[in-house]
């Protein structure tokens, strides 16, 4: 005999129980249960009201004695509503001597494994999970999960693909410790998707447990088997992931919400080779009993609850997709960040910071997420969004590029080709390969994002653009430390600009340049470039108002006029009348000019800090500032430089300046002792 449980209900001692190097925990020693055995026919009422009342009172009841008689009747109210489930008795049951590691039970319960031994039954050598239920509450799970299985009996093949199959329920008597009884349901596999992922060989062994065929793979729009070890994986988490989308999808059709997600409670089944999302003992309804489901209280639930559910789908798509995710200090971090009001946008940033100290070669899971122009990224944020309205639906997400093989056309919205526009363009910056070719198309993909810009409005600009943000590129002059010898060597760090909403009521912005270097003592470049820290800060107020950004067409007769040196209006022409473009820009020609946010600078002040002994010199001083204005952008140095904006929204800004240069930001997280 054997069992797997924590917590106040001891059965035996601690010293009799063994832990074998298989996944199984193993016990010798035979455990007496059996004497509580109880006939279909003891102690059955009729009466409907006491059923209702005694599930209220059995919380509040103090003494052993109400005790006992609340889980008697909760007994009386089980038999007379799990009437489509079948009642076991005891003696119907062989128990095995193991449990699986993977079926690990709460803290008022006690998992056994069995096999059916009634001759006469459909069930008949099956393999079945019995999950003893102590206390009130875990006893009201499994009469819960009894009467969802009522709710879902319509669909059953549905619900025997992706949910652990509740067959029945042993009902036993109160004792000198109380009643409890035995929720029967069906085994599927001795691994929960936590225990796949901890193993150092999971992906082998789970492709070769869902026998993976060319069949399976093209059912995820894939066209080939094998391949690299990220291609695999990639493969595998679509096939994982759909399918828990559609077991989700399935429950919320019918007005359900899991509530609770979480690797512990998936399985998978190597029989059917479908996910199984749990017994479903705390599925909630979208509908409170008696009210109308049309009214807009219930319409809120319903967006709340599964707003809820794929939060914790994001949470796994993580945690599969970034195995570090699995150690809890890692997750802290993560959850830390979306904890404090981050947006989601902003993960990328983050896990490039925790994960990519350690991974000379490139972590895996960044890799994965970056493909197909950093759609997985998209559809992560989209899960983890801020606002449950913004949350992406199951259906929505099974369109999503991420979870789509190569062999299916999907259709990407606008909102998708953006984000595959900018992180396209991150992706070139951060090469730090700024030849010709690569300059050209970040110049590119910058004008295309100004076409595309999905807040033009003003009020939209003073909800989005407060924050700080991190520069990544600038389409303007780059004069670099190769080809120079400069008066003072000055390494330039991470350049932000943080804006501040003066008022509400006013359309008044405080805009702060910060920028971050190091000052090399000495002629040479030393092999050690700390240096001397120094910091520059340029603060200036701006006003924000509605204006346009003109595009100056080519005259025949004259020479080629051009707004900015990117010089790209004659090919953002041609591409946007293309066909393939046609389609989804919201302009049949090429415009003249699009809205853009413009900026009115005030007054500036710059304020340089430097260490010992650096301060002490005046000439040194000037020096460095002099180098400063020579390699950063003069906008930066300059904020009175920076007369429009033209691209914003969660994660990216794009400002002109005065010369026609842009300035391609990204968004930055506030607290950056998060990844540390």
């Amino acid at each position: 005999m054997a069992l797997y449980r924590t917590g106040p209900y001891p059965i035996l001692e601690s010293n009799s129980l063994a832990y074998s190097h298989r996944n199984l925990f193993v016990l010798p020693v035979p455990l007496h249960f059996a004497r509580h055995r109880q006939s279909s026919n003891e102690g059955k009422r009729k009466h409907k009201g006491l059923c209702s009342s005694s599930l209220h009172g059995a919380a509040s009841a103090s003494s052993m004695e109400s005790h006992q008689e609340d889980l008697s009747t909760f007994s009386v109210c089980l038999e007379e509503e799990a009437d489509h489930v079948v009642r076991f008795k005891m003696s119907d049951f062989k128990v095995l001597d193991h449990v699986s590691i993977g079926l690990g039970g709460r803290a008022d319960e006690v998992v056994f494994e069995g096999e059916v031994k009634d001759s006469g039954s459909p069930l008949y050598n099956t393999r079945v999970i019995l999950r003893q239920l102590y206390s009130t509450q875990a006893q009201r799970r499994g009469k819960r999960a009894i009467e969802v299985l009522k709710k879902l009996v319509r669909r059953k093949l549905l619900y025997h693909s992706y949910s652990m199959q509740v067959l029945g329920y042993i009902s036993l008597p109160a004792s000198g410790d109380g009643g409890s009884f035995i929720l029967v349901h069906g085994y599927h596999g001795s691994f929960s998707l936590r225990h796949w992922l901890q193993q150092s060989d999971w992906l082998q062994t789970l492709e070769a447990t869902l026998a993976l065929d060319e069949e399976s793979v093209r059912k995820v729009g894939e066209d080939t088997t094998g391949g690299p070890a990220i291609s695999r994986q990639l493969r595998l988490i679509r096939m994982l992931m759909r399918d828990l989308l559609i077991g989700v999808n399935y429950l919320h059709s019918h007005g359900l919400a899991h509530t609770e997600l979480r690797l512990e409670n998936v399985h998978i089944s190597p029989i059917d080779r479908h996910i199984k999302v749990g017994i479903l003992g705390n599925a909630a309804d979208f509908c409170e009993d008696g009210s109308n489901s049309g009214s807009m209280e219930n319409m809120d639930r319903r967006q709340m609850m599964i707003a809820f559910d794929m939060r914790c789908m994001g949470f796994i798509m993580a945690k599969m997709v970034m195995g570090e995710l699995m150690d809890p200090l890692i997750f802290a971090k993560f959850k830390l960040f979306l904890t404090k009001g981050n947006d989601p946008s902003c993960l990328r940033q983050l896990m490039l910071e925790i994960l990519g100290r350690n991974s000379p070669n490139g972590n895996a899971g960044l890799q994965m997420l970056d493909r197909n122009w950093g759609a997985g990224w998209h559809l992560l944020s989209l899960l983890l969004a801020t606002k449950p309205s913004q949350r992406i639906s199951c259906l929505d997400a099974l369109r999503h590029p991420f979870l789509c093989g190569p062999r299916w056309r999907v259709v990407p919205s606008m909102d998708i080709i953006r984000w595959g526009l900018g992180c396209t363009a991150m992706r070139i910056s951060e090469e730090y390969i700024y030849r010709q070719p690569q300059r050209s198309r970040l110049a590119h993909f910058i004008d295309l994002l100004e076409m595309l810009n999905p807040n033009p409005k003003p009020k939209n600009w003073l909800e989005l653009l407060p924050g700080k943000w991190r520069l990544l590129y600038c389409t303007g002059k780059h004069v670099g430390l190769t080809l120079r010898q400069p008066a003072v060597r000055v390494l330039v760090g991470d350049l932000h600009l943080s804006v501040k909403r003066e008022s509400k009521l006013k359309s008044n912005l405080s805009f702060v340049s910060d920028i971050g270097f190091s000052v090399m003592i000495g002629q040479d470049w030393p092999h050690d470039k700390a240096g001397k820290r120094g910091r520059v800060q340029v603060n200036s107020s701006f006003t924000l108002r509605a204006g346009r950004r003109l595009y100056l067409k080519q005259d025949n007769t004259s020479e080629k006029l051009s707004f900015g040196p990117s010089g790209n209006e004659e090919a953002l022409a041609q591409k946007f009348t293309s066909k393939k473009w046609r389609k989804i820009t919201p302009f049949k020609e090429f415009p003249s000019s699009l809205p853009a946010a413009k900026l009115a600078s005030g007054n500036i002040d710059v304020t340089m800090n430097l260490d010992d002994p650096l301060n002490q010199n005046i000439d040194t001083a000037k020096n460095v500032l002099q180098e400063l204005r020579t390699q950063i952008p003069p906008e930066i140095f300059d904020l009175s430089k920076v007369v429009c904006g033209t691209y914003v929204d969660s994660r990216l800004l794009v400002l002109r300046g005065v010369n026609g240069s842009a300035l391609l930001f990204t968004r930055s997280f506030a607290d950056s002792d998060i990844s540390s």
